[in-house]
């Protein structure tokens, strides 16, 4: 990874819409080459058109990618070793709150499978090509972890289904990981550096309006002033990610997010993550677990 604020190349997933397409946008206005991983072709070609719209001379890639289905995944990691280096991955797609328990194609419940599972596979099949630049991974974590567990005896186990609180767990799983993965990299002396870094409570309405890639809301005018009290646009919410990604001041095992109260909104700094997220005995359970199921293992011991 560059240290000189040059140019770099990042790979953002789910970069057609929310955060991702935010993070795209302000990194490609920042000069970066962007490789836009996403699941729908056609709503990749609209986040383009709205990025060359406010990012002229936007340097951009395109990468086809279904986090839900493993298969998908491991024929993304092999393109990808096709588009030259890679400086940073940000690891951004991801399924909020499904109502009802829905799969992935290999049938794993939809959040945990899409949100860790398959960047958990993604970034073991890609590590190489950062170790190569001494480049950088990015987890999209939530202040979400604050209050789920994990199964102790099955991390993946889901148990009585819940949207939000299956959308907690795996977020806490995706924190588990990006942290142990940072602990586990050093160990092996590897140049590659793993950050964990979330938006706060960033809301589409507070943005400013990308209509190729985000409908625009019904929502009364009255209610944005009391919004803006405790969120922040998507726009806003993606700045820590970006800066996870790309800042120069950023380093292994850090947590970045908004520094105001609660960490719901305002600029990026480190911020302070749970103790639930840097316990490494159930990090060790879950990294093993999701070896296991994914047939994806990571070969720390080749780095350094």
């Amino acid at each position: 990874m560059s240290t000189d604020g040059s140019a770099q190349t990042v790979v953002v997933t789910g970069a057609s819409a929310g955060l991702g397409y935010h993070a795209a946008e302000q990194l490609a206005a920042a000069g970066h080459r962007v490789v836009l991983a996403t699941r729908s072709r056609d709503r990749a070609a609209a986040a383009e058109r709205s990025i060359r719209r406010h990012a002229p001379g936007a340097d951009l890639a395109h990468l086809h990618v279904d986090l839900a289905d493993l298969d998908s995944v491991r024929a993304a990691a092999t393109e990808l070793a096709g588009l030259g280096p890679v400086d940073a991955v940000l690891n951004n797609a991801g399924v909020v709150g499904s109502r009802q328990q829905r799969t992935t194609r290999q049938g794993f419940e939809l959040q945990i499978g899409t949100n860790h599972l398959g960047h958990f596979a993604f970034t073991g099949l890609v590590l190489p090509l950062l170790e190569a630049t001494g480049g950088r991974v990015v987890h999209l974590g939530s202040i979400a972890h604050r209050w789920p567990t994990l199964d102790r005896r099955d991390p993946l186990r889901v148990g009585v289904y819940s949207g939000y609180r299956q959308y907690a767990r795996s977020k806490l799983a995706v924190m588990l990981f990006g942290f142990e993965l940072a602990q586990r990299l050093a160990d092996a002396g590897s140049r590659v550096s793993s950050v964990v870094a979330h938006p706060g409570l960033a809301l589409d309405a507070l943005g400013p309006p990308r209509p190729e890639v985000t409908p625009a809301r019904a929502e009364p005018a009255w209610l944005r002033p009391g919004e803006h009290l405790f969120a922040q646009g998507k726009d806003a919410g993606a700045e820590p990610l970006v800066h996870a990604a790309v800042g120069l001041d950023v380093r292994s095992g850090e947590y970045w997010g908004p520094r105001g109260a609660l960490q719901l909104r305002g600029p990026a700094a480190v911020v302070h993550a749970e103790p639930r997220a840097h316990d490494r005995t159930e990090a060790a359970r879950l990294w093993h677990a999701s070896e296991r199921v994914t047939g994806v293992a990571f070969a720390l011991d080749a780095l350094g």
